[in-house]
């Protein structure tokens, strides 16, 4: 049974980034295949740019800048090389496996990534048994991130009131997602790719409280305060 004094019932998880350590191997993969279609953009600024979002949504987003029209099959030819890249080289959060032992109250995945790619990623870092079959991907709803459509979605399958959720979350899009939501979200900025200055880009994006190691998560779903 929850306590009480918990002020949440469900804990939704993004994937990329806060439970699978995959930004910088996922940035990399897209700077390479956008430069094979004559858009040069550094992994740095791919990151930048574009974590947090959806592949439909990078697409989108490229047109807006550059004018040029990405193939149909960007999303396929991203997942594919992301895929092998991953199988090489993909490792968990520090923690985080840990930190699923402690945890008491019921969890879920929301991604902006694809089912696919969710369940390749958490079978890969052996926590897919964690989640599963609680596992939602923007490619169920009409709006990504930073719509809340997504994270809205999650707590109805999960029969959660939205203000009963916590989102643990590792972009502005994603932040401004959740608080959209009417959800409370806390920025994990202890990923490989959370250099300088990151936990102050959280921060700024509106999180309600900014962590960077996961083994803190815990005591601060235990003792916030909404």
């Amino acid at each position: 049974m929850i306590s009480p004094s918990v002020p949440f019932d469900l804990i939704i998880f993004d994937c990329d980034g806060v439970l699978v350590d995959s930004e910088l191997l996922a940035s990399e993969v897209l700077s390479e295949v956008l430069a094979d279609h004559d858009i040069d953009i550094p992994p740095r600024e791919c990151r930048e740019r574009f974590t947090g979002s959806s592949l439909k949504r990078v697409k989108e987003l490229v047109f807006k800048s550059s004018g040029i029209e990405l193939p149909d099959n960007f999303e396929e030819i991203v997942r594919e090389a992301d895929r092998g890249v991953f199988e090489k080289r993909l490792s968990p959060v520090s923690g985080i496996e840990e930190i699923l032992e402690l945890l008491t109250l019921p969890v879920c995945v929301a991604s902006s990534g694809s089912i696919e790619k969710i369940t390749h990623s958490l079978t890969l870092t052996g926590m897919l048994g964690k989640f599963a079959p609680h596992l939602y991907s923007a490619e169920m709803v009409m709006r990504g991130k930073p719509a809340p459509d997504l994270f809205l979605h999650a707590a109805q399958q999960m029969g959660v009131a939205p203000d009963r959720c916590l989102v643990i979350e590792d972009s502005p899009v994603g932040i401004k997602g959740a608080l959209a939501a009417g959800m409370t979200v806390f920025g994990f900025a202890g990923a490989a790719h959370a250099g300088p200055g990151y936990a102050e880009m959280l921060d700024l994006a509106g999180a309600d409280m900014v962590f960077r190691e996961m083994f803190a998560l815990p005591n601060m779903v235990k003792f916030y305060q909404k």
